[in-house]
């Protein structure tokens, strides 16, 4: 069965959502899963950090193995792990408990982090890649838009515990379609050996290219300013601004809707002004408006509408930067895509869980340390691309 352009962004897109329905359905829970299980807030906010730790790291190996056996063979293998752990999160009788299994979870998600990009990589480049990229994220953000509702709704009927049924389920239907809709598109002939020699050389080669490791923590650094709104949003959403679950779901998909509608401009830009121009500008708007937030948090008048209004545009110029950084920082790794894919992804998710662990330790119960370790990111990110976007196609430092 071959899929059209717009097949592949719609299957790439459901099983990339695996992961993100993990952490945005479970948002609205965190508060009811503190009280339900006794466990103080650092304790739950750990079992989302333990999940995007376990995400990050374990994409190291999907990277490599889907290079070597194909793209389908390893998906089978995380999905499976993360069916285990959906399971065990719903059973769970304790936070530690919890904890663990929100590992276990990590360690199959990787999966479908890493080997849809490498996907993409192996069937388009340049602006192609960034449009199929974009049609994904426009398929897998229904997660932030819907997820954090559905979460809200699933606590209200069946309590937090049916919302791991829930993702057991979706990956039950991801398994189908892996193994009945999703081509391989990684030959026999196009894989690498099987090698752990092989493997480091590559790893050394990308973290000597330096136009790779620098759009990867452009795109890390814009990533760990969501993930701290992440860490934090629901506490001081629900507990500071005394939202109900649901309203917090809506407001948080506020904020996924201008990142969605952003993200399906950035190859139509790309095409007219260049994907690297595109890339700095954005970052730079991105910036301007988290530190503006910032600037009105620490004079005292971060109400929630001014939050809103701020990490409204915010979020929606990351989503231009989310997805350009991503092409082009494959662009050039045609033969060792996972690896690139895997080796970055990592990168970035690792970044993320310390800012989020950072925002965990300093957390209070207002808005002030999520908005700045937002604004800190932002700022990171904009300072590097002054270095790395002003020579473009970088080759690797020898």
């Amino acid at each position: 069965m071959r899929l059209s352009f717009a097949g592949m962004a719609v299957v790439l897109g459901l099983l990339s959502a695996v992961g993100p329905f993990a952490i945005d359905m479970y948002l609205p829970a965190m508060p009811t899963i503190t009280a339900d299980l006794g466990a103080e807030t650092a304790a739950t906010q750990m079992t989302l950090t333990a999940f995007f730790v376990a995400f990050g790291v374990c994409q190291l190996l999907y990277g490599p193995l889907s290079d070597m056996l194909g793209r389908k063979r390893p998906l089978y293998f995380g999905l499976g792990i993360f069916l285990l752990g959906s399971l065990g999160c719903a059973m769970a009788p304790n936070v530690d408990a919890l904890i663990f299994f929100r590992i276990v979870q990590g360690i199959g998600g990787a999966s479908v982090a890493v080997i849809p990009r490498a996907v993409i990589r192996d069937l388009h480049t340049g602006t192609q890649a960034t449009r199929l990229m974009s049609l994904v994220i426009l398929v897998f953000s229904v997660s932030p838009v819907l997820a954090p509702l559905t979460g809200s709704g699933l606590i209200i009927v069946s309590g937090w515990r049916a919302i791991f049924v829930v993702l057991a389920a979706a990956t039950v239907l991801s398994l189908a379609l892996t193994a009945l809709v999703l081509p391989e598109t990684r030959p026999p002939a196009e894989r690498t050996k099987v090698s752990l020699r092989e493997v480091l050389r590559s790893f050394a080669h990308l973290l000597r290219h330096r136009r790779f490791m620098g759009l990867t923590f452009i795109g890390g650094l814009g990533m760990s300013s969501f993930f701290a709104f992440l860490a934090s949003s629901s506490f001081v959403y629900i507990e500071h601004f005394h939202l109900t679950p649901m309203q917090y779901g809506l407001a948080f998909s506020v904020n996924a809707v201008g990142f969605i509608g952003a993200s399906q401009f950035a190859a139509a830009l790309g095409e007219r002004f260049g994907m690297t121009r595109v890339v700095g500008v954005a970052v730079g708007l991105y910036a301007g408006f988290a530190l503006i937030l910032l600037a009105l948090t620490a004079a005292g008048v971060a109400t929630l509408p001014v939050v809103m209004a701020l990490l409204f545009p915010a979020f929606a110029f990351l989503g231009l930067v989310i997805p350009a950084t991503m092409v082009l920082s494959l662009d050039d790794q045609g033969p060792i895509a996972g690896m690139a894919a895997s080796l970055g992804g990592t990168l970035q998710m690792v970044t993320g869980g310390v800012v989020m662990v950072i925002v965990s330790l300093f957390f209070d119960g207002t808005p002030a340390p999520m908005v700045a370790a937002i604004a800190a990111c932002a700022a990171g990110a904009a300072i590097l691309s002054l270095f790395v976007l002003s020579t473009p196609r970088l080759v690797a430092a020898e």
